[in-house]
């Protein structure tokens, strides 16, 4: 699979829909169809993408078995486009439609020493500027820097689902509970270990939720992995961002996603418009008080103008974004030299909470 043709290049441009922003994808009406593609590791992901207008991130039948794709498949549809509790935006929203493809025989057999991907939330909204797949670019933007430097690490296929609450009352989200997520990563990375062999296996990702990450170790910790180890790559950012209340979307993430590439920030909001961002933005205390009581959250993201922000995004004006990414690849780099020194997470760490 080339990751070229699957991770975005450029904001609201092609097949793949979490190259889009919120904005561009609640202009869609329902004569608008998305595919859900399942298909095998070893598909070609531009054979994926000629699946539809607009295709959302795979999932693999080596990481599925039954009862788990009927599970999955069933809260994706509660979830997208738009959540189950708002079933007006539903009703006028674009169609969901599930691919299944066949199987393909799997080569393989690289051996890499460590194999590297990442589990994150690549279908959450990110506010009017930034795309859907936020989270995956940065992730992966660590990782293909990381891979140019250290020619031991190989990187794999990334998990483009994981646990939210957030994104779910402005739509164009996709929640996967933490039980189906640890189930899918778990099997997810069995299928690797058969596929490619690698000696070690790293995960990683960025987005804030403790739920998703407790659920990623968990998952890896059931799965036949001996070596392997986890890292929250936004854990040394913590004094520029959940320290300033600058929690999703905002000066943090705008900063990093505009690092990795100008093209990927939408210009017809980005920079000009930043106050105009601000306006729609939701306070880190406002989202915390919301987030036990969906509907509650639901109801006051529709009554009030807001654009799926938790954050600030002016703190950007206080950020510098090389800081920022050469601290995430400083820990990476760290963890990925320990994995070749044969080192390993211990089961017994609270890697969720504490990351290494």
């Amino acid at each position: 699979m080339e990751l070229s043709e699957y991770l975005p290049q450029r904001v609201n441009s092609g097949h793949w829909l979490a190259s889009y922003t919120l904005e561009r994808l609640r202009g869609l009406d329902a004569s608008v169809e998305i595919v859900l593609p399942i298909c095998s590791l070893g598909t070609p992901y531009r054979r994926i993408a000629e699946l539809g207008e607009l295709v959302l991130p795979p999932l693999f039948h080596e990481a599925l078995e039954p009862t788990l794709k009927r599970q999955i498949v069933a809260q994706i549809e509660r979830c997208f486009p738009y959540h189950e509790l708002t079933p007006d935006l539903r009703e006028s929203g674009p169609r969901l439609r599930v691919i299944e493809l066949p199987r393909v025989d799997l080569v393989g057999g690289l051996h890499p020493q460590v194999l590297a991907f990442s589990v994150d939330t690549a279908v959450e909204e990110h506010g009017p500027h930034l795309p859907l797949a936020t989270d995956t670019i940065q992730s992966y933007g660590v990782l293909t820097q990381l891979a140019a430097d250290v020619g031991a690490l190989t990187l794999g296929p990334p998990v483009d689902y994981g646990q939210l609450t957030w994104g779910l009352p402005f739509g164009f989200s996709i929640d996967f509970t933490a039980p189906l997520l640890s189930e899918y990563v778990s099997r997810f990375v069995n299928a690797l270990l058969d596929w490619q062999e690698p000696t070690a296996i790293y995960v990683v990702d960025v987005h804030g939720s403790i739920v998703h990450r407790e659920a990623i170790v968990s998952g890896i910790q059931q799965s036949r992995a001996q070596r392997w180890a986890f890292r929250w790559l936004h854990e040394p950012l913590v004094e520029f961002a959940s320290q300033r209340g600058d929690q999703h979307a905002g000066g943090v993430e705008t900063a990093l996603v505009e690092q990795i590439s100008l093209e990927l920030v939408d210009p017809s909001w980005w920079p000009a418009r930043i106050d105009d961002i601000a306006a729609g933005q939701m306070s880190f205390e406002k989202a915390v008080e919301l987030t036990p009581n969906l509907q509650d959250f639901v109801s006051y993201a529709r009554a009030h103008s807001l654009n799926g922000i938790v954050g600030d995004i002016h703190n950007y004006e206080r950020l510098d974004s090389r800081l920022l990414l050469e601290r995430m690849l400083t820990v990476a780099r760290q963890d990925v030299e320990a994995l070749l020194r044969g080192e390993s997470q211990q089961p017994q760490q609270d890697a969720g909470r504490n990351a290494w």
